[in-house]
């Protein structure tokens, strides 16, 4: 599986350490993990406006300008699954995570073992929430959560799947259309887009959030536009 973690800390120095941990822990769980450290909410908001795919997030408390629980209150608002762990060197707000949905509280300084536990649970409870696609590739299987699936377009007798990674599989779109939900539409005969990630259109083509341009067939724009008014 691959996750992506957000770091947020106004100290660089142990948002670097909690970084190096995270990347142990992947070693050891045996998963990719991609990790964006921030210095402040605002940063950190400002990233998430362009990208909600963020699986767990790891939050200071005490921050110049917003503070991590008005952060995670703010993330809440858009995203009801993504996991989040305080950081901190304080216990004043633990009744104040509840109300977030905070998954745990961990006191600098971090433990190492304890911090691999919280992010054991994290995923847990990722596996168990988040709707995936899965796929027999040569060697493997792979589970890639839906969320992470930006677009599938067909080419000859492969489909590919971008997410975090892009993954060429033999099936049909039709096939893997049927696995998908409600938050992916249909484009043509050749590509299927989740309308999470698109950013604007044009008759031409859709833009996505990670600045990808995937080309619309005729006729496809009017379609597209209705399925993403639907889903506001």
């Amino acid at each position: 599986m691959d996750y992506r973690f957000a770091i947020c800390d106004d100290d660089g120095d142990y948002a670097g350490y909690i970084d190096g941990l995270a990347a142990q822990w992947a070693r050891q769980a045996g998963v990719e993990l991609e990790t964006e450290r921030f210095p402040s909410a605002e940063a950190f908001l400002f990233r998430y406006a362009e990208r909600k795919d963020f699986d767990v997030l790891l939050l200071d408390i005490e921050m110049a300008g917003m503070d991590g629980v008005e952060l995670a209150k703010a993330v809440r608002r858009d995203d009801d699954g993504v996991q989040i762990v305080f950081v901190t060197g304080y216990t004043d707000y633990i009744a104040e995570g509840y109300e977030v949905s905070a998954l745990h509280y961990l006191t600098k300084p971090v433990d190492r073992d304890k911090l691999f536990q919280v992010l054991n649970r994290a995923v847990g409870r990722l596996a168990r929430n988040e709707p995936v696609l899965t796929m027999e590739l040569p060697g493997e299987t792979v589970r890639v959560p839906l969320s992470k699936i930006r677009y599938i377009d067909v080419l000859h007798n492969y489909a590919t799947v971008h997410a975090v990674r892009d993954y060429a599989v033999k099936r049909s779109l039709g096939e893997l259309e049927k696995e998908l939900d409600s938050r992916f539409f249909r484009v043509g005969r050749s590509c299927i887009i989740n309308l999470a990630y698109v950013q604007r259109a044009t008759r031409v083509e859709a833009e996505l959030t990670t600045g990808e341009r995937v080309p619309l067939p005729r006729g496809q724009y009017e379609k597209l536009n209705r399925a993403i008014i639907q889903r506001m």
